[in-house]
């Protein structure tokens, strides 16, 4: 057992924070999160809400200067509607954030092309040089990773106390560097849930890869989103769910 001299922070604490959100003036979430990449955060998060589908369509953000929160504004249609129906909001399925959830099936957002199945074992390896990347997680042991790729690299990475944050922070770093992530694979190292799925499926994201497992949601959300999933992708025998 290791015992802490008074005083002395622990080496494999992880950081986490509450960090704050308002939208056109009006609350939207407060992430507990690992408080790096912020503004990669808040943009990631207003995408795969549907508040905006470009940089453009973020007309400010502004840091709190006081404590950790942002405000945004966004176009008003874009506040009151997403995919063109009345918001509705609850309580999402990992972090305990307040999100939008499409009440059917029928309304997730569906590929135009039927993706293909990634290759396995360069997903495979794509897992190991994200898991080389991850000085948080060799510190603690105690964080997830989230990464985009096309196949080939790690086009964006991020690691966070939540599974979801680090999927908004690479989904945020797209936008900011004012490209898409259509048509990307998305590796993340927790469950995937429904609202992740969600996500991925707005952002026509084209295989969504785990070593964990899928939820029911998820698979579902997947088969309607026209998106690959595959599980136990580090494993000798993955899983894989096609639409």
């Amino acid at each position: 057992m290791t015992r802490l001299e008074p005083g002395v922070a622990s080496l494999d604490a992880v950081d986490e924070v509450p960090v704050w959100l308002e939208v056109n003036g009006q609350p939207a979430v407060t992430w507990m999160c690992t408080p790096d990449q912020l503004d990669a955060l808040v943009v990631g998060w207003c995408f795969g809400e549907g508040y905006i589908d470009a940089k453009g369509d973020l007309l400010s953000m502004r840091p709190c200067a006081k404590e950790p929160g942002f405000w945004v504004t966004v176009p008003a249609e874009r506040f009151e509607t997403v995919e063109g129906q009345e918001r509705r909001r609850v309580l999402a399925s990992g972090c305990g954030a307040v999100t939008t959830i499409l009440g059917s099936l029928s309304s997730v957002a569906r590929r135009a092309t039927r993706p293909a199945v990634p290759d396995l074992a360069r997903t495979r390896a794509l897992f190991k040089e994200l898991f080389a990347r991850g000085e948080r997680y060799q510190s603690t042991g105690g964080i997830h990773a989230a990464a985009l790729t096309d196949g080939t690299a790690l086009l964006a990475h991020a690691e966070d106390i939540g599974r979801h944050n680090a999927v908004d922070k690479v989904l945020g770093q797209r936008i900011l560097a004012g490209e898409r992530p259509d048509d990307l694979i998305l590796l993340v190292t927790g469950r995937i849930s429904g609202e992740l799925a969600f996500k991925a499926a707005r952002a026509r994201i084209a295989v969504v890869a785990t070593p964990s497992v899928p939820s029911t949601i998820a698979v579902d959300i997947a088969k309607a989103a026209g998106m690959v999933l595959v599980g136990r992708a580090v494993s000798g025998m993955p899983q894989v769910w096609e639409p």
